[in-house]
């Protein structure tokens, strides 16, 4: 989803957009250690989802997005000391859901603080930090909300929008009593 760079920029709080519970078709769920090699796990888990439900043509733009989600929860918002503190809680979780043409990747940490972008000001030659920018140039949106409840933390979601699968054209029924066409 193509934005001027003040507006890609700018912290998103912001829910993900209206859902139809019944338009949701189906869905997936992992739960991520807090360790950096929960990465190539939510690729694998999102590799073989796609595979499942037909949708493995999007495996690179969706696999870059969601390591992209799954790094930034790992590096900026499960606390070292916080696999200590609930255990039996996974840190971090993957969420995939299809819906009526669209498809969602979400993972949920334990931090209530928001994702943070670069600045424009910031050094945009560094290694690292440019996250956020990939998981804009790669998906179709994205935002992030905290939760609510007795659920602690956020969920980062990012959409991507599915083509429709090809109809192909019907063939023309002939008159009654008509003989087939033959090419």
């Amino acid at each position: 989803m193509g934005t001027n760079g003040s507006t890609m920029l700018a912290p998103l709080r912001q829910g993900l957009p209206p859902l139809d519970a019944a338009a949701v078709s189906t869905s997936a769920s992992c739960a991520l250690p807090a360790r950096f090699e929960a990465v190539r796990g939510a690729r694998r888990f999102t590799s073989s989802t796609l595979d499942r439900w037909q949708l493995g043509d999007r495996f690179d733009d969706v696999s870059l997005v969601v390591s992209e989600l799954v790094t930034n929860a790992l590096r900026h918002a499960v606390p070292t000391d916080c696999a200590h503190e609930l255990p039996h809680e996974p840190q971090v979780r993957l969420h995939l859901m299809r819906l009526a043409g669209r498809l969602v990747c979400a993972v949920r940490d334990p931090s209530p603080q928001g994702p943070a972008c670069r600045t424009a000001d910031e050094d945009f030659s560094a290694e690292s930090g440019r996250g956020l920018l990939l998981v804009e140039s790669f998906s179709d949106g994205w935002g992030w909300h905290p939760l609510a409840g007795k659920l602690r933390g956020k969920v980062v979601w990012a959409l991507f929008l599915l083509s429709e699968p090809l109809a192909l054209p019907a063939a023309p029924v002939p008159a009654p009593g008509a003989e087939p066409a033959v090419p």
